[in-house]
């Protein structure tokens, strides 16, 4: 019995060393680290962001309005350089039915004088840079505000002329894509025969190019006398080619439907007295006379 009771005291202490040891330990914390948040990723070298696709597409635009203005005598031009879908760059121009010098060129040399006889706050030019630079930096001109039926607007300060010219280039040009530069060097280009003929008249021809395109052809001429130039004798009545030559119709329309032609087509050599409708007079002298003035060989 003693042995029993014995063994049982033995169970009953090993048990209880048993629980004892088991017993929960206290919790030791791992090592403090980083908050459990994403690593940031290894900076890479800086590299330039490809850029943003634009609303157009690369190149030069270019847009001319269809006539001459009846009152004034000048026409607008407009050339865009769009680069990297943006608008980057605007050159609002102009050309004189006489041709000669363009329209920023005729304001910077005091020509144009619309500050001298116009009594506007500020020269073309100066007033066409405002415009240009609006529609860079906004990339648009929809929703400009005109002031009258005249066009002009009060949403560009400093600029009194009008703008809705402009405003139909810019769509005009943008609407039909990129088209480059044309062939020839800008600018203003005579050229007139070297004598007079057996009829007392030598042959003028004035151009205005810009961005590379004949936008102004003034085919004209000189009297041995001094009096009206060619094209004025004509409109006068005084050539009197239909009168007297029973022409279809008279020299300065005839001259006029040529260089409308040249303009058109921006090739020297397809002007024929053929090609051109309408037209009988010899044409090779102004063919000649546009070769020497546009430095063509």
């Amino acid at each position: 019995m003693r042995k029993l009771l014995s063994l049982m005291l033995v169970l009953v202490l090993t048990g209880s060393l048993f629980i004892g040891c088991t017993k929960e330990e206290p919790v030791v914390e791992a090592p403090v680290t980083e908050p459990a948040t994403e690593e940031p990723a290894t900076e890479e070298p800086a590299t330039e962001e490809p850029a943003v696709d634009g609303e157009y597409a690369d190149g030069i635009y270019f847009a001319t309005e269809d006539s001459f203005s009846e009152e004034s005598g000048w026409k607008a031009t407009l050339t865009l350089e769009v680069v990297d879908g943006k608008i980057a760059s605007a050159d609002w121009n102009g050309a004189n039915i006489a041709a000669g010098k363009d329209k920023k060129t005729a304001s910077i040399d005091g020509d144009y004088g619309m500050v001298a006889y116009g009594k506007a706050q500020s020269e073309w030019h100066e007033q066409a840079a405002l415009v240009e630079a609006y529609l860079i930096e906004n990339q648009t001109l929809a929703g400009i505000n005109y002031t009258d039926d005249e066009g002009k607007t009060d949403t560009i300060a400093g600029v009194s002329v009008s703008v809705n010219d402009f405003e139909a280039l810019v769509a005009k040009a943008l609407s039909t894509g990129p088209v480059g530069t044309g062939m020839y060097k800008d600018g203003a280009f005579y050229a007139e025969q070297a004598d007079f003929s057996d009829s007392g008249w030598k042959d003028t021809v004035s151009f205005t190019v810009i961005n590379g395109n004949i936008v102004a052809a003034n085919w004209n001429g000189i009297s041995n006398d001094g009096d009206k130039d060619k094209k004025t004798a004509s409109i006068d009545g005084d050539y009197g080619m239909v009168a007297y030559g029973k022409a279809s119709s008279e020299w300065h329309e005839q001259a006029i439907e040529v260089e409308n032609f040249l303009m058109n087509t921006q090739e020297v050599d397809a002007i024929t007295a053929d090609a051109v409708a309408g037209v009988s007079i010899g044409v090779d002298g102004f063919m000649e006379l546009a070769k020497e003035a546009l430095e063509l060989r």
